[in-house]
C-alpha cells in the first residue's frame, strides 16, 4: 500500500510570473514555500487540505482536462471580490441541481476553476441517520 503524507497538483505554466500574479495576487492564494530563484522559480500555494505548485515554464498552456475546485466559504463574497480585483469571471455563482454553489474562472492559461460553497444542510456537510 501507497502511504500518501503529502500531495499537491504541479502547474507548468506558460509565463510563471503572470501565474503567480494570479495565484497569489488576484485568487490571493497564501503561499507555502518558494524554491530556486529567477522568474521560473517554484512557488507552492496553500490549497485548503492540499497545495498548487507552480515551477518551471511550458510551451503550451495545460490540457483542458485539468481543472482545479476550491470550496470556499462564501462564493458571492468570493465573485464580488475577485470581479472587483479584475479576474474575468467565466461563469458567476449559479445553485446547481445537486445542491452546491458553484462559480467558474480561469487562470491566465485557460485552467478552469471552480469555487465552490457547500450550504449548510448539504448533504456533504450533514447525512441524516449516519
Amino acid at each position: 500500500m501507497v502511504h500518501v503524507l503529502s500531495g499537491r497538483v504541479l502547474l507548468r505554466p506558460t509565463d510563471p510570473e503572470r501565474s503567480r500574479a494570479f495565484y497569489g495576487e488576484q485568487l490571493g492564494l497564501a503561499v507555502y514555500r518558494e524554491f530556486g530563484t529567477g522568474p521560473q522559480r517554484g512557488t507552492v500555494y496553500f490549497l485548503g487540505g492540499g497545495f498548487l505548485e507552480l515551477s518551471g515554464r511550458s510551451e503550451v498552456p495545460p490540457s483542458p482536462a485539468l481543472r482545479l475546485w476550491l470550496q470556499v466559504e462564501d462564493v458571492g463574497a468570493a465573485h464580488e471580490e475577485l470581479r472587483s480585483g479584475g479576474v474575468e469571471i467565466v461563469r458567476p455563482p449559479v445553485k446547481e441541481p445537486w445542491g452546491l454553489i458553484e462559480m467558474w474562472i480561469a487562470d491566465p492559461d485557460g485552467t478552469q476553476i471552480v469555487l465552490v460553497e457547500v450550504p449548510a444542510d448539504h448533504p456533504i456537510r450533514y447525512r441524516p441517520g449516519i
